[in-house]
């Protein structure tokens, strides 16, 4: 096999396996979630913009040319947020404690792999650093999350005073 069939079979499995196991997590949690996980993908998608221009990491990926890797981020980033909110939103500590593990293994062990498929390479950016980003990114989609819940749940309390 090609290094270029390699890359696309790593591109298609990366877009499509997280969304086998989306079923499982049952409709009203994909809605419940749906917003903070687009929210946080849009923001993605911007920074990797970002992050090209600065030459923080680069990709090739042939799914995806350009400087934004949608089969990562419609794939694994998107499908996790949704899994994760599911499991633990409503327990911050245990969110936090979830998200700082899950991206141990996507700042450290995830890149490598990436690179070994020839689809992304850190540059100027760290591991680290990445992984410090992920996290902040995380505490702040919380609070994301925990607002559009508030305005929910006042909107549903203003339906039912109006019936």
């Amino acid at each position: 096999m090609d290094k270029y069939t390699k890359q696309v079979a790593f591109s298609l499995a990366t877009l499509i396996l997280p969304w086998l196991t989306v079923p499982f997590m049952g409709k009203r949690n994909i809605l419940r979630f749906l917003p903070v996980a687009s929210f946080i993908n849009l923001f993605l998608s911007v920074f990797c913009l970002i992050s090209n221009r600065k030459k923080w990491w680069k990709t090739k990926n042939p799914l995806s040319p350009g400087p934004v890797d949608f089969t990562y981020i419609l794939g694994p980033y998107f499908v996790a947020t949704l899994w994760i909110f599911k499991l633990t939103f409503g327990n911050f500590p245990k969110y936090l404690i979830t998200n700082m593990v899950l991206n141990i293994f996507n700042a450290f062990l995830l890149p490598p792999i990436g690179r070994k498929f020839g689809i992304i390479k850190f540059k100027l950016m760290k591991h680290t650093t990445w992984y410090f980003i992920c996290i902040s990114l995380s505490i702040i989609i919380y609070g994301y999350q925990h607002f559009v819940e508030q305005s929910i749940n006042k909107n549903q309390d203003e339906i039912k005073k109006t019936l």
